[in-house]
């Protein structure tokens, strides 16, 4: 009798483990879905703005060029690691564009840029939450599938270890927009 019930007690923790990491990598897959939502928003939003200030300070073509390219850039981006590099890189550009801002009274009393400064404000809140969740749920992933016996079926079935949406640590702030 032991000959059946012991070997049947082991496929069923096989099982159980095997799902319960299909089920974690399918969060993290899910988390990282829920920040390039964010980040697809925010990188819309760009252009927008940029249009916003090329109508009140045209000539700053350079800051309006770095802009432009650092979405360009975000948008190419793959994976956790590159698209962090990616973002920060935009979060620059976009500093800069608003630090520009500063020059021209018109464009602060502008309410189409106001609104656009809001919703990129409401917008890197969202993002910082997601990102905040996605770290969350790879630290619980990665961690799973380094314990015992998790780490024996994680190695059989390829379940590998993901990365970290990480930021600057001079990034690590939401943009500040004074006006």
């Amino acid at each position: 009798m032991w000959e059946i019930i012991i070997p049947v007690v082991v496929v069923i923790v096989f099982v159980a483990i095997y799902n319960r990491l299909v089920k974690m990598r399918e969060q993290v897959d899910a988390a990282w879905a829920d920040i390039d939502v964010q980040l697809k928003r925010r990188h819309d939003l760009v252009p927008n703005l940029v249009e916003t200030v090329k109508g009140y300070a045209g000539h700053e073509q350079e800051t309006l060029e770095k802009v432009t390219r650092a979405r360009a850039a975000a948008l190419s981006a793959q994976g956790p690691a590159s698209q962090a590099d990616a973002e920060n890189m935009l979060t620059g550009a976009l500093k800069s564009l608003f630090a520009l801002s500063e020059d021209y009274p018109d464009l602060q009393a502008s309410e189409s840029f106001r609104d656009l400064q809001s919703s990129l404000r409401d917008l890197e809140t969202h993002i910082q939450q997601a990102r905040r969740y996605y770290n969350a749920v790879v630290r619980d992933y990665n961690t799973r599938i380094a314990q015992v016996p998790h780490n024996i079926m994680a190695q059989a079935f390829r379940f590998t270890k993901r990365e970290f949406f990480e930021i600057d640590e001079e990034e690590r702030d939401v943009p500040q927009v004074n006006f």
